[in-house]
């Protein structure tokens, strides 16, 4: 494989990545799997003049890296990464406040692929990820967004103190994910132009990060298990921002 292309596995990541406009150089699909279910795939591809190979199901397996490909797999160009001034135009352009997901060195990528999935729904305008010490959007992540990928802008940024700094000169507020805050999530003024920072799986903030936010916000719990999953930790944040927005 060309080591410039990644690979999307699975149905509906690759039928989004083509109804998304992404580069594909090649679609791969099992012998046999021209059902109903890839007819839409087939169609598309055809439409816009992508090659199509017919292998075997352990062709695509071996390819793929896993076996939840559903017979199924393209080699796309990477990700085009977008700039903080992007996301904010984005936000203008559909005439509301800025919305941004900041995530601090989170490292699992089916957590990064969930936050994904659950940002699209919500209404996030871009999600910020740092360059060193945090996942990279790959096949895992594309595979368990579910095709979110394609549309939630992700800036890859260097230094994420120096971003927050930039979008509070833009007028977001920065709030912050925290079980030691004082205040309960749904208590909190979410509304606005925001930004929240979700930190990595059991560390949390770094401690330059939280000293650079506006407040932080935790959300109760009665479990003995002190800590959520980061990926559902941000859904419960992203979807109470909707929630104050009159979005649902």
């Amino acid at each position: 494989m060309d080591e410039n292309l990644e690979v999307i596995a699975g149905k509906n990541p690759v039928l989004e990545a083509l109804r998304a406009g992404r580069t594909i150089n090649k679609i791969l699909l099992a012998k046999g799997n021209d059902d109903k279910a890839n007819q839409e795939i087939i169609n598309l591809t055809t439409a816009k003049g992508i090659p199509i190979q017919w292998v075997s199901r352990q062709l695509i397996e071996q390819k793929a890296e896993t076996k939840a490909h559903q017979g199924v797999l393209a080699f796309v160009s990477p990700i085009t990464y977008v700039e903080i001034e992007d996301i904010l135009s984005l936000a203008q352009a559909r005439g509301q406040d800025p919305f941004i997901l900041i995530l601090d060195h989170l490292e699992d990528p089916h957590n990064l692929g969930a936050i994904l999935r659950t940002a699209e729904a919500a209404g996030v305008h871009g999600v910020v990820i740092p360059k060193r010490r945090g996942v990279s959007v790959n096949t895992t992540v594309s595979k368990t967004s579910a095709g979110a990928v394609e549309y939630v802008p992700i800036a890859r940024v260097t230094n994420l103190v120096q971003t927050m700094e930039k979008l509070k000169q833009a007028g977001c507020w920065i709030v912050g994910t925290d079980q030691d805050a004082r205040e309960e999530y749904y208590k909190a003024d979410l509304t606005g132009p925001l930004a929240i920072v979700v930190g990595s799986e059991g560390k949390g903030i770094s401690r330059l990060v939280k000293e650079k936010c506006d407040f932080t916000v935790k959300i109760p719990m009665a479990g003995k298990i002190n800590s959520l999953n980061a990926s559902v930790a941000a859904s419960i944040i992203m979807f109470e921002v909707y929630r104050q927005r009159g979005q649902a």
